[in-house]
């Protein structure tokens, strides 16, 4: 199948990134559309000899990877993650993101967190002159979560609890997500810490400065942009 436009630039974002994978690595596997690619880029050179081993931040990223022959493990059972891959669902000039729309966003940021090297892959569509257009995501506890939405739309954050196929979304982690429609320009630090003050919130979508570099596909090919702030 010939790919075309978004699904292009989201394939040769993935691929793009997939040339920083090095033989031997331990790899963090993100979730969602652009990560895919990654995923068989990967997968690719598995079949080429590569001894690649992975971490995957979503059950479905897990099956795809295994059908793909890479070996999958559980994050207690990995001394360190060498390089994590995910997309972005937004993302501005200064490295900051919003991520979770796929509902993985728990697992995302601790393999982020923990990886040596983190690479943000999108198509053109994702970066962004002010991240909040995009609505925030927060993983929240389906223990007392009606109070937890109360409390967040008292602070006036608007959270709408997602919804799948007409039944509340449950993450892999077993909690709901509350979206939080914002808008752009986005205060990041005034809702960030609006947001560590709410009990029953387990982890938000803000994804601030974690990557060394971001890979944006093109109908062409990709463009790599390092971060400054994250030099190695």
């Amino acid at each position: 199948m010939t790919l075309s436009g978004k699904d292009l630039q989201k394939k040769n974002a993935g691929y793009k990134a997939g040339e920083y994978i090095k033989d031997g690595m331990t790899l963090g596997l993100g979730t969602g559309s652009t990560a895919y690619y990654a995923i068989l880029k990967a997968g690719e050179l598995v079949k080429e000899g590569y001894k690649l081993e992975a971490v995957a931040t979503s059950n479905e990223t897990a099956r795809i990877a295994r059908e793909n022959g890479i070996e999958v493990l559980d994050l207690n059972d990995v001394e360190h993650i060498d390089l994590a891959i995910d997309g972005v669902d937004e993302i501005d000039g200064a490295f900051n993101a919003i991520k979770g729309g796929g509902g993985a966003l728990f697992r995302e940021k601790i393999v982020a967190t923990l990886a040596d090297e983190v690479i943000w892959i999108m198509d053109e569509g994702k970066p962004v002159d002010a991240i909040g257009e995009f609505p925030l995501p927060v993983e929240i506890l389906v223990y007392g979560h009606k109070h937890t939405l109360k409390e967040l739309a008292d602070l006036g954050l608007n959270p709408v609890l997602r919804e799948r196929d007409g039944k509340t979304f449950v993450t892999d982690n077993g909690n709901y997500i509350a979206d939080l429609n914002l808008s752009a320009p986005l205060d990041i630090e005034n809702v960030a810490k609006k947001l560590a003050g709410v009990v029953g919130i387990l982890e938000t979508g803000l994804f601030l400065n974690l990557c060394n570099r971001t890979v944006i596909g093109t109908e062409d090919g990709a463009k790599v942009i390092e971060n400054p702030n994250k030099k190695n």
